[in-house]
């Protein structure tokens, strides 16, 4: 089974509430399974074509697509959910790891 793997891109325009969610949304986060793997900045984040949204790009591994579907939709995600979306406009998607033919 493909692990799940979460992608935010955050044009975020209020920092002191963004705080917030990243306390309130750590338990839900650990809860599932998740991992962290990425958090860049508009800074550090070369896009080399097209366009890219936001001033923060966050990847985050879960298990399976199932655990990373279950992580958003549990109660405890969905009221830390509320603060990331005062606090930021965001783009948000789970995708299936990809795993090559017969492994």
């Amino acid at each position: 089974m493909p692990k799940g793997y979460v992608v935010l891109t955050e044009d975020i325009h209020d920092e002191a509430v963004m705080e917030e969610y990243g306390m309130a949304s750590a338990g839900p986060l650990r809860e599932f399974g998740g991992k962290v793997l990425v958090v860049s900045t508009s800074e550090r984040t070369e896009v080399l074509e097209g366009e890219w949204h936001g001033t923060r790009t966050v990847v985050v591994e879960y298990e399976s697509v199932e655990a990373a579907q279950q992580w958003y939709a549990s109660e405890s995600y969905q009221a830390a959910l509320p603060l990331r979306k005062a606090a930021a406009n965001c783009n948000v998607v789970i995708l299936p790891g990809f795993e090559f033919p017969g492994r």
